[in-house]
C-alpha cells in the first residue's frame, strides 16, 4: 500500500541523507519553474491515470524507495498507486499537498545572543527562503513578530512554546515576494501592527502603527531600534535588536545584496542602487563589527538549490564579515550601481499582485489565489554571483 506522508516527513528525509528516488509529476514548465533539489521529472495525468512523460521502469531498482509529488497531491498519488500495481519497486511513498504544502514547510533556529534577556528566533521557509523573526524578553515574557507570512501558526507556536506573548508585529517593508500577514494577525491579537514611517511613500492603503527613523520598540528591556534603509524599496525599515542584531529586511544578505528595481522599474534601477550604495555605506557598514546581520531572506535557484547557507541552521553573518568577504561591498559607488543593474534576475512570480496584495490595494478571491501567488522562490537579490557564506 502506498504511504502518504506530510511535506515536514520529506524535509527530514532529505535532512537525514536518506536514500530514495523523488519523482515530481508536474508538467515539464512547471517543474522547470520550480522544484525540490535532486528530484526527476515524469509527467503524470491524475485525472486520467495515465503517463504523459517518458519513464522507464528500468531505471528503477525494486529495492529502491520512491516517493512522488506534484502540484496538490492528486497526480502524484496516483502515479504512486501505478508504481506499486506494476510492482516496479517495493516501497512507495507519496507527499499530501504536494509543494503547496512543500511551500509552507519551515523550520525554526534560535540566534545566539550575548543578552541572557534576549530571545531571537529565525523562522526559515525553506521552499522560498523567506526569513521570519521572533524578538523577544524573557523576563518580561513579551515577543514581537518581524515579517509575519500567511503560516502564522508557526510564528505563534514559537513564542507561546517560549512563553513569550505576542505585543507587537512588525514588517520590514511592502513585500513583493510572498502575502504578508503581521497586519491580520495584529489585528486578531489586539496589538500595534507597525511598519517604518518612510512607508507611506508606498501609500499604503490601510492604517499602521509608524515607526519613526529611531524610534523603539520595547519588550520589557529589549529595544528594537527602527533604522531606515532604503534602496529596495523607498520605505524599507531594518530593525536593530538591542544592539546585538540587525534584522536587514530585504536590503542586505548573507550571500548577496537586495535587488532595487521592483519598486523603482527597471528605467530607474541605477537610481535605486545609488540610494541602495548610500544605505550601506552610510548606515549598515558603520554598525559595529560584530553586529549580526539577519536577513529577511536566502537564495534558492529554480532548483531547488541553497545558495551558500543550509536550512535549520542559524542564518546571519556580522558586518566584519561581509566587509572582508563581500566584494560587491567594496566596489566604488558607480561600479556598484553598474554592478547591480547589470545582475538583475527574472522577477518574481506575480510580484505585481503580491505588492497590491500587500499594500492593501487587492483581496486575494480565496486561500487557493494566495498559494498560486505565491508558488516559486523568491528572487529578491540582485545577484548571487559573490557568494558570502554565513558566519
Amino acid at each position: 500500500m502506498v504511504e502518504t506522508i506530510t511535506a515536514e516527513t520529506l524535509r527530514d528525509m532529505i535532512d537525514a541523507d536518506e536514500q530514495f528516488v523523488l519523482i515530481d509529476t508536474r508538467s515539464p514548465d512547471s517543474f522547470e519553474d520550480w522544484h525540490i533539489a535532486g528530484a526527476e521529472n515524469v509527467e503524470y495525468s491524475g485525472d486520467d491515470d495515465e503517463l504523459i512523460g517518458e519513464f522507464d521502469a528500468d531505471d528503477l531498482e525494486a529495492d529502491d524507495t520512491v516517493v512522488t509529488i506534484c502540484a496538490t497531491g492528486n497526480s502524484a498519488s496516483s502515479f504512486a498507486t501505478y508504481l506499486e500495481s506494476e510492482g516496479v519497486v517495493d516501497e512507495v511513498k507519496t507527499v499530501e499537498g504536494g509543494m503547496e504544502a512543500w511551500s509552507m514547510v519551515y523550520d525554526v533556529v534560535p540566534i545566539a545572543t550575548q543578552n541572557d534577556d534576549l530571545v531571537v528566533l529565525q523562522l526559515q521557509r525553506r521552499s522560498k527562503g523567506c526569513l521570519g523573526y521572533v524578538v523577544g524578553s524573557k523576563r518580561a515574557g513579551e515577543a514581537a513578530l518581524v515579517d509575519v507570512t500567511r503560516a502564522t501558526d508557526v510564528f505563534l507556536d514559537a513564542a507561546r512554546e517560549r512563553g513569550l506573548k505576542v505585543t507587537n508585529v512588525l514588517d520590514t517593508h511592502i513585500h513583493a515576494d510572498h502575502i504578508s500577514r503581521g497586519r491580520r494577525l495584529a489585528d486578531r491579537l489586539g496589538v500595534p501592527y507597525h511598519l517604518g514611517a518612510p512607508a507611506e511613500t508606498r501609500d499604503p492603503q490601510f492604517e499602521f502603527d509608524p515607526i519613526e527613523p529611531n524610534d523603539t520598540v520595547e519588550l520589557g528591556d529589549v529595544e528594537i531600534k527602527a533604522v531606515h534603509t532604503p534602496g529596495h524599496t523607498t520605505g524599507m525599515t531594518s530593525y536593530l535588536v538591542d544592539g546585538e542584531a540587525l534584522l536587514t529586511g530585504d536590503t542586505l544578505f548573507v550571500e548577496s545584496i537586495g535587488r532595487t528595481e521592483l519598486q523603482f522599474a527597471d528605467k530607474d534601477a541605477r537610481d535605486g542602487a545609488r540610494v541602495q550604495y548610500e544605505t550601506l555605506h552610510r548606515v549598515i557598514m558603520t554598525e559595529s563589527n560584530d553586529v549580526k546581520i539577519l536577513p529577511g531572506h536566502f537564495s534558492v535557484t529554480d532548483d531547488g538549490e541553497y545558495i551558500d547557507v543550509t536550512p535549520g541552521q542559524p542564518m546571519f553573518s556580522t558586518v566584519g564579515y561581509l566587509w572582508e568577504n563581500n566584494e560587491i561591498l567594496r566596489l566604488d559607488e558607480d561600479d556598484f550601481v553598474e554592478h547591480m543593474f547589470e545582475n538583475l534576475p527574472s522577477k518574481p512570480p506575480n510580484y505585481e499582485q503580491v505588492i497590491a496584495t500587500n499594500a492593501g490595494e487587492y483581496e486575494p478571491a480565496d486561500e487557493d489565489e494566495e498559494t498560486e501567488l505565491e508558488l516559486g522562490p523568491n528572487r529578491c537579490a540582485a545577484t548571487s554571483d559573490s557568494a558570502v557564506a554565513d558566519d
